[in-house]
């Protein structure tokens, strides 16, 4: 029976390590990239957990356990030397990730005990009834019934201690959505405070959880059964308190990350407005230009129509022609893509661009739109605006480092039946800043809240048309890929 239960304590706390570093694998990156990492997270938080229990404290039951404080800051120790150890868990996030598995893991064990606990009682009852009505009666029946029942509801319990725990970091992980989010001091005390506090419930139900009645060891709800109902009430409000805490910081976070994106959206809206305003003036110079054109041919006949020229005559018509192709050479589009909006938002972005990477090669020739183009231009602007700026930010960081490189942003467009693909090609150093935890590339921008959002801005906008947004490397060459559906939003 012995050999039996500590099997069964033993495969708990195997599971337990199996979470630990399932837990800390979602939010931090390994040390290592091999498979390893996880199996000897789990060992070695097995063997540390054991030997707090049995060779330090040489105690099973943890509610007896009258060394909580000592247990507690060991059990922390052991996490936090795990995720240094294995994990890059120099962030605030990890101090919340060991708490709050800590905190989960002893209520699970709390809770699954004392509500499975009268299910034992009620077992030594029916033993005691089978007894007394003489359906046991030898010995090896006796103890192979109780023994039998007791290791039932031990199995009960470790299957409660197990399956709250798994729900509850899984619920964590799927609900911490935002997981390479940098967290402030005070971000970190709103998180830690409901995980604290279950920490400092458990280890207060540690201490006074068995009491002395004749001297004879007795648990505290047996005194008072009412308890039998506030405990277990506790316990789950208090993981429950967790769970719903994470759930609200990520809700907050993303509505500041909306309000951000709004803003950045708003300013782009501004920009494109402002810009479309100059195009319309550059086009009304262009129609006023056509419109003296009657009055400027008049002057170059008047001037052919001379019989005969004087050198210095037909150096005046020259020089008269020269500076009207200098002037259609001045209101004359760079890019012509065939939509108003894509147009002026290139001319745009490439004498900003020019000015920081003065050599930049913008080629736009395989960059179509069709007539019966029905998505906004102002998402095209978006789409455009956004991939251009990180584009040319890879050739400015390129230039920087190699001066000699070629930087060059190449568009190209087709149209298959109803979708409308898209592709942006751009120079890079080749060095791409990535995060398991997170999908797109990662800004080398300190300003992290505000830049680092335009492939995100680029997919919410693709995915409004049905569509999808992929990215590949080849080479120092990096390559955006959309495709959506032409219509109407």
């Amino acid at each position: 029976m012995y050999n039996i239960a500590e099997l069964l304590y033993m495969v708990v706390i195997l599971f337990e390590g199996y979470c630990l570093q399932y837990f800390l694998g979602s939010f931090l990156e390994s040390r290592w990239k091999n498979r390893w990492t996880g199996l000897c997270v789990t060992v070695l938080y097995t063997a540390g957990l054991y030997g707090i229990s049995k060779i330090v404290f040489n105690n099973q039951n943890p509610l007896m356990d009258q060394e909580a404080v000592k247990k507690l800051v060991l059990s922390l120790s052991v996490l936090f030397g795990l995720a240094i150890c294995f994990y890059k868990a120099f962030r605030p996030v990890t101090v919340f990730l060991v708490v709050a598995f800590q905190a989960v893991a002893d209520l699970s064990r709390y809770a699954a005990v004392i509500l499975l606990d009268k299910v034992g009682d009620s077992v030594i009852a029916l033993w005691n009834r089978c007894v007394e009505k003489g359906l046991l009666t030898s010995d090896r029946a006796l103890m192979v019934t109780l023994n039998g029942g007791i290791l039932v509801v031990q199995i009960l319990q470790y299957m409660g201690i197990i399956l709250l725990l798994y729900i509850s970091l899984r619920k964590i992980v799927r609900d911490f959505r935002e997981k390479d989010y940098e967290i402030r001091r005070t971000e970190l005390l709103f998180l830690l405070a409901p995980a604290a506090v279950a920490l400092f419930i458990c280890v207060l139900l540690r201490i006074i959880m068995v009491t002395l009645e004749d001297n004879v060891p007795k648990m505290l709800y047996n005194r008072y059964p009412m308890l039998l109902i506030i405990l277990p009430a506790i316990l789950l409000l208090s993981l429950l308190s967790i769970l719903y805490g994470v759930k609200l910081f990520q809700d907050m976070i993303y509505r500041n990350k909306e309000k951000s994106e709004r803003i950045i959206l708003k300013n782009q809206v501004r920009s494109m407005q402002e810009h479309m305003e100059e195009m319309e003036r550059i086009y009304s110079e262009i129609r006023g230009i056509k419109h003296d054109m009657k009055n400027t041919l008049a002057v170059i006949q008047q001037l052919s129509k001379e019989k005969e020229f004087f050198p210095e005559e037909k150096g005046e018509l020259q020089e008269y022609l020269a500076d009207l192709n200098q002037t259609f050479d001045r209101l004359d589009l760079r890019f012509r893509t065939g939509n108003t909006v894509a147009d002026t938002l290139l001319n745009m972005k490439y004498h900003e661009a020019v000015r920081l990477v003065p050599d930049l090669e913008m080629n736009t020739d395989q960059l179509l739109f069709p007539k019966d183009l029905k998505i906004h231009s102002y998402d095209i602007g978006i789409i455009l605006g956004n991939a251009v700026d990180n584009a040319v930010q890879a050739c400015k960081k390129l230039k920087e480092k190699e001066p000699e490189a070629d930087a060059f942003i190449r568009f190209v467009s087709m149209q298959k039946g109803n979708l409308l693909v898209l592709k942006v090609e751009n120079s890079f150093d080749g060095k791409l800043v990535r995060s398991p935890l997170v999908e797109f590339p990662v800004t080398d921008k300190p300003d992290k809240e505000n830049h680092g959002m335009g492939l995100a801005n680029i997919k919410n906008t693709v995915e409004k048309y049905h569509g999808t947004m992929d990215y590949m490397v080849k080479g120092r060459v990096f390559i955006l890929s959309m495709m959506m559906k032409n219509e109407s939003k």
